[in-house]
Protein backbone atom coordinates (compact mmCIF):
# COMPACT_ATOMS: atom_id res chain seq x y z
CA UNK A 1 0.00 0.00 0.00
CA UNK A 2 2.83 2.36 0.91
CA UNK A 3 4.67 1.48 -2.27
CA UNK A 4 1.57 2.33 -4.37
CA UNK A 5 1.27 5.71 -2.62
CA UNK A 6 4.96 6.43 -3.19
CA UNK A 7 4.59 5.56 -6.87
CA UNK A 8 1.52 7.76 -7.16
CA UNK A 9 3.33 10.62 -5.43
CA UNK A 10 6.33 10.17 -7.73
CA UNK A 11 4.12 10.24 -10.86
CA UNK A 12 2.33 13.31 -9.60
CA UNK A 13 5.62 15.03 -8.91
CA UNK A 14 6.94 14.09 -12.35
CA UNK A 15 3.79 15.43 -14.04
CA UNK A 16 4.07 18.64 -11.98
CA UNK A 17 7.64 19.09 -13.15
CA UNK A 18 6.60 18.60 -16.79
CA UNK A 19 3.69 21.00 -16.31
CA UNK A 20 5.98 23.61 -14.73
CA UNK A 21 8.40 23.23 -17.62
CA UNK A 22 5.60 23.76 -20.13
CA UNK A 23 4.36 26.80 -18.23
CA UNK A 24 7.90 28.11 -17.93
CA UNK A 25 8.47 27.61 -21.66
CA UNK A 26 5.16 29.24 -22.45
CA UNK A 27 5.96 32.14 -20.17
CA UNK A 28 9.41 32.52 -21.73
CA UNK A 29 7.99 32.56 -25.24
CA UNK A 30 5.31 35.06 -24.28
CA UNK A 31 7.83 37.13 -22.35
CA UNK A 32 10.30 37.17 -25.27
CA UNK A 33 7.65 37.92 -27.88
CA UNK A 34 7.75 41.71 -27.35
CA UNK A 35 11.57 41.60 -27.49
CA UNK A 36 11.51 39.64 -30.76
CA UNK A 37 8.94 42.04 -32.19
CA UNK A 38 11.07 45.00 -31.16
CA UNK A 39 14.13 43.33 -32.68
CA UNK A 40 12.37 42.81 -36.00
CA UNK A 41 11.12 46.40 -36.06
CA UNK A 42 14.52 47.87 -35.22
CA UNK A 43 16.26 45.61 -37.76
CA UNK A 44 13.78 46.45 -40.56
CA UNK A 45 13.99 50.16 -39.81
CA UNK A 46 17.81 50.10 -39.64
CA UNK A 47 18.13 48.31 -42.99
CA UNK A 48 15.73 50.70 -44.75
CA UNK A 49 17.37 53.70 -43.08
CA UNK A 50 20.92 52.71 -44.11
CA UNK A 51 19.92 51.83 -47.68
CA UNK A 52 18.33 55.28 -48.03
CA UNK A 53 21.46 56.68 -46.34
CA UNK A 54 23.60 54.93 -48.96
CA UNK A 55 21.78 56.39 -51.95
CA UNK A 56 21.61 59.90 -50.45
CA UNK A 57 25.39 60.10 -50.11
CA UNK A 58 26.52 61.04 -53.62
CA UNK A 59 29.65 63.02 -52.83
CA UNK A 60 33.33 62.20 -52.44
CA UNK A 61 35.24 62.58 -49.18
CA UNK A 62 38.86 61.41 -49.41
CA UNK A 63 40.74 59.44 -52.10
CA UNK A 64 41.19 56.44 -49.79
CA UNK A 65 37.53 55.46 -50.14
CA UNK A 66 38.35 54.38 -53.71
CA UNK A 67 42.10 53.89 -53.93
CA UNK A 68 42.38 51.59 -50.89
CA UNK A 69 39.26 49.55 -51.58
CA UNK A 70 37.28 49.32 -54.82
CA UNK A 71 40.15 50.35 -57.12
CA UNK A 72 42.28 47.60 -55.65
CA UNK A 73 39.40 45.11 -55.88
CA UNK A 74 38.83 46.03 -59.54
CA UNK A 75 42.50 45.41 -60.28
CA UNK A 76 42.39 42.07 -58.43
CA UNK A 77 39.41 40.77 -60.41
CA UNK A 78 39.63 42.38 -63.86
CA UNK A 79 43.45 42.66 -64.11
CA UNK A 80 43.56 46.29 -65.18
CA UNK A 81 43.57 49.57 -63.33
CA UNK A 82 46.07 51.40 -61.20
CA UNK A 83 47.54 50.63 -57.79
CA UNK A 84 49.00 53.54 -55.82
CA UNK A 85 52.50 53.62 -54.36
CA UNK A 86 51.21 52.17 -51.06
CA UNK A 87 50.52 48.84 -52.72
CA UNK A 88 53.81 48.90 -54.58
CA UNK A 89 55.63 49.48 -51.28
CA UNK A 90 53.55 46.80 -49.52
CA UNK A 91 52.18 48.89 -46.66
CA UNK A 92 48.50 48.05 -47.25
CA UNK A 93 46.78 44.74 -46.67
CA UNK A 94 44.51 42.99 -49.17
CA UNK A 95 41.99 41.74 -46.58
CA UNK A 96 39.63 44.71 -46.83
CA UNK A 97 39.66 44.99 -50.67
CA UNK A 98 39.11 41.23 -50.77
CA UNK A 99 35.53 41.75 -49.50
CA UNK A 100 34.77 43.81 -52.60
CA UNK A 101 36.82 41.59 -54.90
CA UNK A 102 34.57 38.66 -53.95
CA UNK A 103 31.51 40.79 -54.84
CA UNK A 104 33.08 41.79 -58.16
CA UNK A 105 34.03 38.20 -58.94
CA UNK A 106 30.49 36.96 -58.33
CA UNK A 107 29.09 39.70 -60.56
CA UNK A 108 31.62 38.74 -63.23
CA UNK A 109 30.70 35.03 -63.03
CA UNK A 110 27.00 35.74 -63.53
CA UNK A 111 27.72 38.28 -66.31
CA UNK A 112 26.29 41.15 -64.27
CA UNK A 113 29.43 43.24 -63.86
CA UNK A 114 27.68 46.42 -64.96
CA UNK A 115 29.41 49.59 -63.87
CA UNK A 116 26.47 50.80 -61.76
CA UNK A 117 26.47 47.52 -59.83
CA UNK A 118 30.24 47.77 -59.33
CA UNK A 119 29.75 51.24 -57.88
CA UNK A 120 26.70 50.67 -55.67
CA UNK A 121 26.85 47.07 -54.42
CA UNK A 122 30.03 47.64 -52.34
CA UNK A 123 28.32 50.69 -50.87
CA UNK A 124 25.17 48.67 -50.13
CA UNK A 125 27.31 45.94 -48.54
CA UNK A 126 28.82 48.57 -46.26
CA UNK A 127 25.33 49.98 -45.55
CA UNK A 128 23.95 46.57 -44.51
CA UNK A 129 26.90 45.98 -42.19
CA UNK A 130 26.27 49.38 -40.68
CA UNK A 131 22.57 48.52 -40.22
CA UNK A 132 23.57 45.33 -38.38
CA UNK A 133 25.86 47.38 -36.14
CA UNK A 134 22.97 49.81 -35.50
CA UNK A 135 20.77 46.94 -34.28
CA UNK A 136 23.51 45.57 -32.02
CA UNK A 137 24.13 49.06 -30.67
CA UNK A 138 20.45 49.52 -29.79
CA UNK A 139 20.22 46.20 -27.95
CA UNK A 140 23.50 46.89 -26.18
CA UNK A 141 21.88 50.04 -24.81
CA UNK A 142 18.77 48.03 -23.83
CA UNK A 143 21.03 45.92 -21.59
CA UNK A 144 22.86 48.93 -20.18
CA UNK A 145 19.98 51.33 -19.58
CA UNK A 146 16.20 51.44 -19.38
CA UNK A 147 14.15 51.54 -22.57
CA UNK A 148 13.77 55.32 -22.52
CA UNK A 149 17.49 56.10 -22.43
CA UNK A 150 18.22 53.30 -24.93
CA UNK A 151 15.69 54.85 -27.31
CA UNK A 152 17.23 58.31 -27.07
CA UNK A 153 20.75 56.95 -27.48
CA UNK A 154 19.66 55.15 -30.63
CA UNK A 155 18.06 58.38 -31.82
CA UNK A 156 21.36 60.24 -31.29
CA UNK A 157 23.22 57.50 -33.15
CA UNK A 158 20.90 57.56 -36.17
CA UNK A 159 20.76 61.34 -36.51
CA UNK A 160 24.53 61.83 -36.29
CA UNK A 161 25.53 63.67 -39.48
CA UNK A 162 29.06 62.25 -39.48
CA UNK A 163 27.85 58.65 -39.17
CA UNK A 164 25.43 59.33 -42.05
CA UNK A 165 28.23 60.88 -44.09
CA UNK A 166 30.79 58.12 -43.52
CA UNK A 167 29.21 54.78 -42.60
CA UNK A 168 28.23 53.66 -46.13
CA UNK A 169 31.51 54.68 -47.77
CA UNK A 170 34.08 52.07 -48.81
CA UNK A 171 36.63 53.44 -46.36
CA UNK A 172 38.72 51.37 -43.97
CA UNK A 173 37.67 53.89 -41.29
CA UNK A 174 34.00 53.07 -41.98
CA UNK A 175 34.61 49.35 -41.62
CA UNK A 176 36.76 49.92 -38.53
CA UNK A 177 33.97 51.94 -36.87
CA UNK A 178 31.32 49.35 -37.80
CA UNK A 179 33.37 46.46 -36.42
CA UNK A 180 34.20 48.48 -33.29
CA UNK A 181 30.48 49.05 -32.69
CA UNK A 182 29.82 45.32 -33.10
CA UNK A 183 32.70 44.39 -30.79
CA UNK A 184 31.43 46.77 -28.12
CA UNK A 185 28.14 44.84 -27.96
CA UNK A 186 30.09 41.75 -26.75
CA UNK A 187 32.56 43.63 -24.54
CA UNK A 188 32.21 43.10 -20.75
CA UNK A 189 31.20 46.65 -19.83
CA UNK A 190 30.72 47.10 -16.06
CA UNK A 191 27.12 48.29 -16.49
CA UNK A 192 26.07 45.39 -18.74
CA UNK A 193 23.34 43.08 -17.45
CA UNK A 194 23.90 40.34 -20.02
CA UNK A 195 26.61 37.75 -20.55
CA UNK A 196 29.45 39.08 -22.68
CA UNK A 197 31.51 36.99 -25.07
CA UNK A 198 35.26 37.37 -24.84
CA UNK A 199 36.00 35.32 -27.95
CA UNK A 200 33.47 37.20 -30.07
CA UNK A 201 34.60 40.67 -29.12
CA UNK A 202 38.30 39.76 -29.40
CA UNK A 203 37.74 38.22 -32.84
CA UNK A 204 36.02 41.39 -34.00
CA UNK A 205 38.78 43.55 -32.54
CA UNK A 206 41.35 41.43 -34.38
CA UNK A 207 39.40 41.88 -37.62
CA UNK A 208 39.28 45.67 -37.08
CA UNK A 209 43.05 45.73 -36.58
CA UNK A 210 43.56 43.70 -39.76
CA UNK A 211 41.39 46.14 -41.71
CA UNK A 212 43.12 49.15 -40.17
CA UNK A 213 46.06 48.62 -37.77
CA UNK A 214 45.35 51.90 -35.96
CA UNK A 215 42.19 50.28 -34.51
CA UNK A 216 44.53 49.06 -31.79
CA UNK A 217 44.73 52.64 -30.50
CA UNK A 218 40.98 52.69 -29.77
CA UNK A 219 40.92 49.25 -28.19
CA UNK A 220 44.11 49.35 -26.13
CA UNK A 221 42.52 50.92 -22.99
CA UNK A 222 39.48 48.62 -23.28
CA UNK A 223 41.68 45.53 -23.61
CA UNK A 224 43.75 46.69 -20.62
CA UNK A 225 40.56 47.23 -18.59
CA UNK A 226 39.24 43.75 -19.42
CA UNK A 227 42.58 42.17 -18.52
CA UNK A 228 42.75 44.10 -15.24
CA UNK A 229 39.19 43.15 -14.25
CA UNK A 230 39.49 39.48 -15.21
CA UNK A 231 39.97 37.14 -12.26
CA UNK A 232 41.78 34.45 -14.26
CA UNK A 233 44.29 36.56 -16.18
CA UNK A 234 46.49 33.65 -17.26
CA UNK A 235 43.56 31.79 -18.80
CA UNK A 236 42.39 34.96 -20.60
CA UNK A 237 45.87 35.53 -22.00
CA UNK A 238 46.60 31.93 -22.99
CA UNK A 239 43.14 30.80 -24.14
CA UNK A 240 41.87 34.01 -25.75
CA UNK A 241 44.42 36.75 -26.41
CA UNK A 242 47.19 34.58 -27.87
CA UNK A 243 45.12 32.18 -30.08
CA UNK A 244 42.95 34.94 -31.55
CA UNK A 245 45.89 37.31 -32.05
CA UNK A 246 48.09 34.67 -33.70
CA UNK A 247 45.22 33.46 -35.92
CA UNK A 248 44.55 37.03 -37.09
CA UNK A 249 48.22 37.60 -37.98
CA UNK A 250 48.50 34.25 -39.78
CA UNK A 251 45.29 34.74 -41.80
CA UNK A 252 46.02 38.34 -42.83
CA UNK A 253 49.66 37.56 -43.69
CA UNK A 254 48.60 34.56 -45.77
CA UNK A 255 46.13 36.70 -47.73
CA UNK A 256 48.77 39.38 -48.31
CA UNK A 257 51.42 36.85 -49.38
CA UNK A 258 49.02 35.33 -51.92
CA UNK A 259 48.14 38.63 -53.58
CA UNK A 260 51.58 40.24 -53.31
CA UNK A 261 53.01 36.96 -54.64
CA UNK A 262 55.89 37.08 -52.16
CA UNK A 263 56.56 36.80 -48.45
CA UNK A 264 55.53 40.07 -46.86
CA UNK A 265 54.52 41.43 -43.45
CA UNK A 266 52.37 44.47 -44.18
CA UNK A 267 52.06 45.67 -40.60
CA UNK A 268 55.86 45.97 -40.27
CA UNK A 269 56.13 47.80 -43.59
CA UNK A 270 53.34 50.17 -42.53
CA UNK A 271 55.19 50.99 -39.31
CA UNK A 272 58.54 51.37 -41.07
CA UNK A 273 57.27 53.74 -43.79
CA UNK A 274 55.15 55.89 -41.48
CA UNK A 275 57.60 56.11 -38.56
CA UNK A 276 61.05 56.09 -40.16
CA UNK A 277 60.14 58.00 -43.34
CA UNK A 278 57.47 60.26 -41.78
CA UNK A 279 55.29 59.83 -44.87
CA UNK A 280 52.13 61.01 -43.11
CA UNK A 281 53.58 64.52 -42.73
CA UNK A 282 53.67 64.86 -46.53
CA UNK A 283 49.85 64.92 -46.54
CA UNK A 284 49.63 67.89 -44.19
CA UNK A 285 50.34 68.70 -40.57
CA UNK A 286 48.18 70.26 -37.88
CA UNK A 287 48.81 71.69 -34.38
CA UNK A 288 48.56 69.32 -31.43
CA UNK A 289 45.22 70.80 -30.27
CA UNK A 290 43.47 70.35 -33.64
CA UNK A 291 41.29 67.41 -32.50
CA UNK A 292 40.20 69.34 -29.40
CA UNK A 293 39.42 72.62 -31.17
CA UNK A 294 38.24 71.34 -34.58
CA UNK A 295 38.36 67.58 -35.11
CA UNK A 296 36.15 66.25 -32.32
CA UNK A 297 33.67 69.20 -32.33
CA UNK A 298 33.11 68.72 -36.09
CA UNK A 299 32.77 64.92 -35.88
CA UNK A 300 30.28 64.96 -33.01
CA UNK A 301 28.62 68.07 -34.47
CA UNK A 302 25.46 69.45 -32.84
CA UNK A 303 25.63 66.65 -30.23
CA UNK A 304 28.56 68.36 -28.47
CA UNK A 305 26.64 70.08 -25.60
CA UNK A 306 24.69 66.86 -24.95
CA UNK A 307 28.00 64.96 -24.81
CA UNK A 308 29.36 67.25 -22.09
CA UNK A 309 26.09 67.02 -20.14
CA UNK A 310 26.09 63.23 -20.48
CA UNK A 311 29.70 63.03 -19.24
CA UNK A 312 28.62 64.90 -16.11
CA UNK A 313 25.67 62.52 -15.55
CA UNK A 314 27.31 59.19 -16.41
CA UNK A 315 30.99 59.74 -15.69
CA UNK A 316 31.26 56.89 -13.18
CA UNK A 317 29.00 54.50 -15.03
CA UNK A 318 30.84 54.75 -18.37
CA UNK A 319 34.26 55.99 -17.31
CA UNK A 320 35.98 53.19 -19.25
CA UNK A 321 34.43 54.50 -22.48
CA UNK A 322 35.39 58.06 -21.58
CA UNK A 323 38.95 56.88 -21.01
CA UNK A 324 38.93 55.23 -24.46
CA UNK A 325 37.68 58.46 -26.08
CA UNK A 326 40.24 60.61 -24.25
CA UNK A 327 43.07 58.17 -24.95
CA UNK A 328 42.27 57.93 -28.67
CA UNK A 329 42.06 61.71 -29.13
CA UNK A 330 45.23 62.14 -27.07
CA UNK A 331 47.27 59.64 -29.10
CA UNK A 332 46.09 61.01 -32.45
CA UNK A 333 46.86 64.54 -31.20
CA UNK A 334 50.52 63.55 -30.91
CA UNK A 335 50.67 62.58 -34.60
CA UNK A 336 51.46 65.42 -37.03
CA UNK A 337 48.96 64.41 -39.71
CA UNK A 338 45.33 64.64 -38.56
CA UNK A 339 41.99 63.94 -40.23
CA UNK A 340 38.38 63.90 -39.04
CA UNK A 341 37.90 60.27 -40.05
CA UNK A 342 40.68 58.99 -37.79
CA UNK A 343 38.56 59.47 -34.64
CA UNK A 344 35.32 58.22 -36.21
CA UNK A 345 35.47 54.83 -34.36
CA UNK A 346 34.98 56.54 -30.97
CA UNK A 347 31.86 58.39 -32.13
CA UNK A 348 29.46 55.58 -30.98
CA UNK A 349 31.12 55.73 -27.53
CA UNK A 350 30.48 59.48 -27.41
CA UNK A 351 26.86 59.15 -28.50
CA UNK A 352 26.12 56.95 -25.46
CA UNK A 353 26.73 60.01 -23.28
CA UNK A 354 24.50 62.09 -25.57
CA UNK A 355 21.69 59.55 -25.18
CA UNK A 356 22.03 59.63 -21.39
CA UNK A 357 21.77 63.42 -21.54
CA UNK A 358 18.58 63.41 -23.63
CA UNK A 359 17.11 60.58 -21.57
CA UNK A 360 17.44 62.56 -18.34
CA UNK A 361 15.88 65.71 -19.76
CA UNK A 362 12.25 66.32 -18.95
CA UNK A 363 10.98 69.78 -19.84
CA UNK A 364 12.99 70.56 -22.98
CA UNK A 365 13.67 67.06 -24.30
CA UNK A 366 11.40 67.14 -27.35
CA UNK A 367 12.53 70.63 -28.34
CA UNK A 368 16.17 69.62 -27.92
CA UNK A 369 15.62 66.45 -29.99
CA UNK A 370 13.92 68.40 -32.79
CA UNK A 371 16.74 70.94 -32.86
CA UNK A 372 19.33 68.16 -32.87
CA UNK A 373 17.61 66.34 -35.73
CA UNK A 374 17.15 69.49 -37.83
CA UNK A 375 20.78 70.62 -37.42
CA UNK A 376 22.19 67.18 -38.25
CA UNK A 377 19.80 66.70 -41.17
CA UNK A 378 20.86 69.95 -42.84
CA UNK A 379 24.56 69.12 -42.53
CA UNK A 380 24.04 65.49 -43.63
CA UNK A 381 22.06 66.39 -46.74
CA UNK A 382 24.43 69.17 -47.76
CA UNK A 383 27.60 67.11 -47.34
CA UNK A 384 26.03 64.01 -48.86
CA UNK A 385 24.29 65.52 -51.89
CA UNK A 386 26.10 68.78 -52.70
CA UNK A 387 29.58 69.24 -51.22
CA UNK A 388 32.38 67.67 -53.32
CA UNK A 389 30.08 65.75 -55.64
CA UNK A 390 31.90 66.83 -58.82
CA UNK A 391 34.60 64.18 -58.39
CA UNK A 392 31.93 61.49 -58.94
CA UNK A 393 29.84 63.35 -61.51
CA UNK A 394 32.86 63.87 -63.77
CA UNK A 395 33.38 60.10 -63.98
CA UNK A 396 29.87 59.75 -65.45
CA UNK A 397 31.00 62.02 -68.28
CA UNK A 398 34.28 60.14 -68.73
CA UNK A 399 32.34 56.85 -68.79
CA UNK A 400 30.57 57.92 -72.00
CA UNK A 401 33.94 57.84 -73.78
CA UNK A 402 34.18 54.07 -73.34
CA UNK A 403 32.16 53.53 -76.53
CA UNK A 404 34.03 56.16 -78.53
CA UNK A 405 35.58 54.59 -81.65
CA UNK A 406 38.37 57.21 -81.79
CA UNK A 407 40.19 55.66 -78.79
CA UNK A 408 40.24 58.71 -76.51
CA UNK A 409 43.11 59.53 -74.16
CA UNK A 410 42.06 61.25 -70.91
CA UNK A 411 44.49 63.23 -68.75
CA UNK A 412 43.44 64.37 -65.27
CA UNK A 413 45.25 67.65 -64.55
CA UNK A 414 44.19 67.65 -60.91
CA UNK A 415 45.80 66.94 -57.52
CA UNK A 416 46.58 63.22 -57.59
CA UNK A 417 43.74 60.82 -56.81
CA UNK A 418 41.11 63.57 -56.89
CA UNK A 419 38.60 61.21 -58.53
CA UNK A 420 37.92 57.49 -58.55
CA UNK A 421 39.32 55.62 -61.53
CA UNK A 422 38.54 52.36 -63.34
CA UNK A 423 36.12 51.10 -60.69
CA UNK A 424 33.75 53.89 -61.82
CA UNK A 425 34.01 53.43 -65.59
CA UNK A 426 34.80 49.68 -65.90
CA UNK A 427 36.38 49.78 -69.35
CA UNK A 428 40.07 49.81 -70.40
CA UNK A 429 39.97 53.45 -71.47
CA UNK A 430 43.37 55.10 -71.72
CA UNK A 431 43.66 57.43 -68.72
CA UNK A 432 46.47 59.06 -66.79
CA UNK A 433 46.84 61.49 -63.90
CA UNK A 434 49.53 63.44 -62.07
CA UNK A 435 51.24 61.03 -59.70
CA UNK A 436 52.60 62.03 -56.31
CA UNK A 437 54.49 59.17 -54.59
CA UNK A 438 56.46 60.27 -51.51
CA UNK A 439 60.23 60.47 -51.41
CA UNK A 440 61.30 57.16 -49.87
CA UNK A 441 64.97 57.65 -50.68
CA UNK A 442 64.82 56.34 -54.25
CA UNK A 443 67.33 57.74 -56.72
CA UNK A 444 65.84 60.23 -59.14
CA UNK A 445 62.60 60.69 -57.24
CA UNK A 446 60.26 63.24 -58.82
CA UNK A 447 56.81 64.32 -57.69
CA UNK A 448 54.97 64.78 -60.95
CA UNK A 449 52.12 66.77 -59.41
CA UNK A 450 54.45 69.31 -57.78
CA UNK A 451 56.45 69.70 -60.96
CA UNK A 452 53.26 70.37 -62.90
CA UNK A 453 51.86 72.96 -60.49
CA UNK A 454 55.21 74.81 -60.33
CA UNK A 455 54.76 75.74 -64.01
CA UNK A 456 51.71 74.09 -65.66
CA UNK A 457 52.27 75.57 -69.10
CA UNK A 458 55.92 74.53 -69.25
CA UNK A 459 55.07 71.01 -68.05
CA UNK A 460 52.42 70.56 -70.75
CA UNK A 461 54.69 71.80 -73.52
CA UNK A 462 57.62 69.63 -72.49
CA UNK A 463 55.51 66.54 -71.76
CA UNK A 464 53.60 66.79 -75.08
CA UNK A 465 55.95 68.40 -77.61
CA UNK A 466 54.15 66.86 -80.60
CA UNK A 467 50.52 67.45 -81.54
CA UNK A 468 49.73 63.77 -82.06
CA UNK A 469 50.99 62.88 -78.58
CA UNK A 470 48.63 65.26 -76.78
CA UNK A 471 45.63 63.76 -74.93
CA UNK A 472 42.20 64.01 -76.52
CA UNK A 473 40.54 65.06 -73.24
CA UNK A 474 41.70 67.13 -70.28
CA UNK A 475 39.95 67.13 -66.89
CA UNK A 476 40.83 70.04 -64.62
CA UNK A 477 39.57 72.30 -61.84
CA UNK A 478 38.46 75.80 -62.78
CA UNK A 479 41.34 77.41 -60.81
CA UNK A 480 43.78 75.98 -63.36
CA UNK A 481 41.99 77.19 -66.47
CA UNK A 482 43.62 80.63 -66.73
CA UNK A 483 47.13 79.28 -66.26
CA UNK A 484 46.90 76.89 -69.22
CA UNK A 485 44.49 78.90 -71.40
CA UNK A 486 47.24 79.48 -74.02
CA UNK A 487 47.87 75.75 -74.34
CA UNK A 488 44.14 75.09 -74.64
CA UNK A 489 43.69 77.69 -77.39
CA UNK A 490 46.80 76.73 -79.38
CA UNK A 491 45.78 73.08 -79.45
CA UNK A 492 42.09 73.70 -80.21
CA UNK A 493 40.64 72.33 -76.98
CA UNK A 494 36.95 73.11 -76.43
CA UNK A 495 35.11 72.96 -73.13
CA UNK A 496 32.54 70.13 -73.30
CA UNK A 497 31.48 69.87 -69.64
CA UNK A 498 31.19 72.24 -66.69
CA UNK A 499 30.50 70.33 -63.46
CA UNK A 500 29.80 71.73 -60.00
CA UNK A 501 32.10 70.42 -57.27
CA UNK A 502 31.95 72.54 -54.11
CA UNK A 503 30.98 75.93 -52.72
CA UNK A 504 34.26 76.02 -50.76
CA UNK A 505 37.21 75.84 -53.18
CA UNK A 506 40.59 75.63 -51.52
CA UNK A 507 44.08 75.81 -53.00
CA UNK A 508 44.39 73.54 -56.03
CA UNK A 509 40.84 72.27 -55.55
CA UNK A 510 38.41 74.48 -57.43
CA UNK A 511 34.69 74.98 -57.18
CA UNK A 512 33.97 73.49 -60.62
CA UNK A 513 35.47 70.78 -62.83
CA UNK A 514 35.91 71.30 -66.57
CA UNK A 515 36.34 68.75 -69.34
CA UNK A 516 38.12 69.93 -72.47
CA UNK A 517 38.11 67.98 -75.72
CA UNK A 518 40.57 68.46 -78.58
CA UNK A 519 38.94 69.22 -81.94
Amino acid sequence: METFRQRLRFRTTEEDVKLRKRKSLLYTKEDNAPIRTELMRVAAFSVIFRVVNCFLVQSSFVPDEYWQSVEVAHHMVFNYGHLTWEWKEGIRGFTYPLFFAVIYKILHWINCDYVYLLIWIPRLFQALLSAFADVKFFFLMRTLEDRDIAKWTFFCHLCSWFTWFLCTRTLTNSMEATITCLALSYFPLPASKTHSSTKKYLSLVALAIIVRPTALIVWLPLLAYHFWQCKNKLRLFVHDYIPIGVSAVVISTTIDCIFYEKWIFVQFNFLKINVFHNVAELYGTHPWHWYLTQGFPVVIGPHLPFFFHGCFLAFRRYRVLLVAITWTIGVYSLLPHKEFRFIYPVLPFSLIFCGVSLGHMRMWRRAAACGLLAANLLIALYTGLIHQRGALDVMSHVRTLCHNVSEPDVLFLMPCHSTPYYSHIHCPLKMSFLECPPDLGQAGHMDEADRFYDDPLLWLRTSFPHTQSRPSHLVLFDVLEKEISIFLQDNHYKKTADIFHTHFPEGRLGGRIFIYEKH
